[in-house]
């Protein structure tokens, strides 16, 4: 049995993430503004607690790779990549309904809706 881990952080202000199998998918949604990093691991491990799953039975990662701000979309790809890598299994990145397939040690990128707007340079006034 294929069990699927989907992670999506795209949704702002709300992460989602989805574990599909034996026919059956199971969403957890949950509001996280400003704080995914923080609630990324632990609404995972709630999923997996209800659902009696362990890190084992995840032999596959999806995330979604576009939308949202800057720092979420990140904080998402970064997790998934990071658990791919850890767990040796295989990732794939959605993009709205097209699913992209990589091979082992590749990682996935977030494709930013724009560049990153992460604060103007304050002019400096020394003598």
């Amino acid at each position: 049995m294929i069990m699927v881990l989907t992670i999506d952080t795209g949704l702002d202000p709300y992460i989602q993430v989805s574990l599909e199998g034996k026919g059956k998918k199971v969403v957890k949604k949950i509001k996280a503004e400003r704080s995914q990093a923080e609630k990324l691991l632990p609404t995972i491990e709630a999923l997996f607690k209800r659902e009696q799953i362990t890190w084992k039975k995840i032999k596959l990662i999806r995330v979604n790779d576009e939308g949202g701000s800057f720092t979420s979309l990140r904080i998402g790809v970064l997790t998934a990549n990071a658990l791919a890598y850890a767990l040796r299994i295989p990732i794939e990145a959605m993009s709205g309904s097209d699913v992209y397939k990589f091979k082992g040690g590749e990682v996935v990128k977030p494709r930013y809706q724009s560049e990153p707007n992460i604060g103007v340079p304050k002019k400096r006034s020394w003598g």
